[in-house]
């Protein structure tokens, strides 16, 4: 097995805060949009799209590509940095703390940068190892992290115990001692092979554990990072109401407790939580971007692109209503247009990425008389 990339040892103090993040959208006063930069129910004000560091292979290229791509990204105004544990085996986390380092050095506070990652999949370090098994067995098993009947679906897990394990490593990849939004991954993985009071059970003692690093000053807030659990049905196996997800919350961190962000994926060929009436808040049946709104949580959606696939051919209809020079503009102008959104993430791996994506800072929203010109029956 070859060396894994090169940690980040120096660890950068402090989180963002509401003066810092209204700071650094106050760099880019005269050439940002009205309505590019949002403010959450906590202050924190964020750039309306974000970069997103999931695809790429897992070599020292890649690593590069996103180092200079998020180095890109935030000199051009964007301060929402999205990433995972297990993106390509911790490398994307690696190469987000080499640019925060490089970002320091040029200038940027870190209570500017608004840094978002996730844990709850099983990952391993660098590159796949020739035996996974053995890997995961001397890491985590053999020293009690967690336990066989831990692990769902053979790759997600979610026992504190093991989640501060991937809190404390996602910290060193990161090169800070906070993160600012730490998210639960894919929790409706566990769905498929636990009742729902298992799952529930597990669930409030995950929160618990991240109110304790709230406290401890390792996290700024928590949410949830899903994929169908707040766009499929009621009665499917992995739905999950958000007014329960915030009952969870309430048990174990109290009124004021600071599970604050949902991301899920939000575009044009997945509008789901815009249109499907699946949530209930207080008697009331609503959408999804509804719910998130009347609990006080901030939504970021995922998948603004849908990895490419709404950057070419849509129909004309679209960049009508929303505006955009080119089909790529179009589908991320939706996905920030969409009320409720805060911010649209999409993947950049690459300067040439994030300059193309930076160019709707100097569009407005779609105003809400043409956006919802999109869901007029067509002739």
């Amino acid at each position: 097995m070859s060396p894994s990339p090169i940690v980040n040892e120096k660890r950068v103090p402090g989180c963002a805060t509401p003066q810092g993040t209204l700071r650094y959208a106050a760099r880019f006063q005269g050439r940002a949009a009205a309505g590019y930069f949002r403010e959450t129910p906590s202050g924190l004000v964020l750039s309306s799209i974000g970069i997103g560091t999931y695809l790429g292979e897992p070599d020292e290229e890649t690593d590069r590509g996103y180092t200079a791509a998020v180095t890109v990204a935030v000199e051009g105004g964007i301060n929402v940095i999205d990433s995972a544990i297990n993106y390509r085996f911790q490398r994307s986390e690696r190469s987000i703390g080499t640019a925060l380092a490089q970002l320091i050095a040029k200038g940027y506070a870190r209570d500017e940068i608004v840094l978002c990652t996730k844990a709850g999949f099983l990952t391993t370090d660098g590159e796949m190892p020739r035996e996974p098994e053995e890997y995961f067995s001397r890491e985590f098993l053999k020293p009690g992290i967690f336990r066989a009947e831990d692990i769902a679906a053979g790759c997600h897990c979610m026992a504190p115990r093991y989640l501060a394990d991937q809190l404390e490593r996602s910290l060193r990849n990161l090169g800070v001692s906070c993160i600012d939004v730490f998210y639960l991954h894919n929790p409706e993985t566990q769905l498929a092979e636990v009742s729902r009071d298992e799952f529930r059970g597990r669930m409030r003692e995950a929160f618990a554990f991240f109110e304790s690093a709230v406290s401890a000053g390792k996290i700024g807030a928590y949410g949830l990072a899903t994929w169908n659990a707040f766009r499929e049905e009621p009665k499917s196996a992995g739905f999950l109401s958000l007014a329960e997800v915030d009952a969870i919350a309430r048990e174990a961190g109290g009124q004021d407790h600071h599970m604050r962000f949902v991301q899920l994926p939000l575009n044009l060929a997945m509008p789901e939580a815009l249109l499907r009436a699946n949530q209930v808040v207080e008697g009331k049946t609503m959408a999804m971007v509804q719910a998130a709104r009347a609990l006080g949580v901030t939504l970021m959606s995922s998948a603004s692109l849908l990895q490419g696939q709404l950057a070419r051919n849509l129909p004309p209809y679209i960049g009508a209503a929303v505006g955009g020079k080119n089909d790529a503009e179009r589908a991320l102008q939706f996905a920030r247009s969409v009320p409720g959104v805060t911010t649209a993430l999409v993947g950049m791996s690459q300067p040439a990425h994030a300059r193309a994506n930076l160019e709707v800072m100097t569009l407005q929203p779609a105003p809400r008389d043409q956006f919802i010109k999109l869901f007029e029956p067509r002739p």
